[in-house]
């Protein structure tokens, strides 16, 4: 009988990535930064592990949205209080916080779970090219896309 691989938080290897936003399409980049902050992309992927990758996304200013989600896509909060509730659109949001939708986009595809939680802390993204993660020389990574 074969056993299963299973991994130990203590002897994963984290490496860092950088995506360039700039073009790409809201939903798909978020789905491709999920799977690698969760660490599908590995083959010594554990379900109740944390074994992914940091990420970094830069030109988030930059996202492609398709259709008629610029003015019909709406963000809501609320402050807890009666009437409180506050609603936004894509539109407004990218040009009050670009950095914000993807963030937002990433955030609620991993689980919602503390294990989640865990490794959304491994996400950094940052509205122009510059970011203070040099030091840490992360890779580029390539996203391909089926059309």
């Amino acid at each position: 009988m074969t056993q299963s691989f299973m991994a130990k938080s203590a002897d994963v290897e984290r490496k860092w990535c950088l995506v360039d936003a700039e073009g790409q399409i809201l939903g798909r980049l978020a789905a491709k930064v999920a799977t690698v902050l969760q660490g599908k992309h590995k083959p010594t992927y554990t379900p109740h592990v944390d074994t992914g990758d940091f990420v970094v996304v830069v030109n988030a200013e930059k996202i492609a949205v398709t259709g008629h989600k610029l003015r019909d896509k709406k963000y809501y909060r609320a402050s807890g209080y009666p009437g409180g509730l506050k609603e936004i659109s894509l539109d407004k949001l990218l040009k009050k916080k670009p950095a914000e939708a993807v963030r937002l986009a990433v955030k609620r595809m991993l689980p919602k779970t503390k294990l989640g939680r865990k490794m959304f802390t491994k996400f950094k993204v940052y509205a122009g090219p510059d970011h203070p993660h040099a030091a840490q020389k992360p890779e580029p990574l390539k996203l391909q896309f089926a059309e």
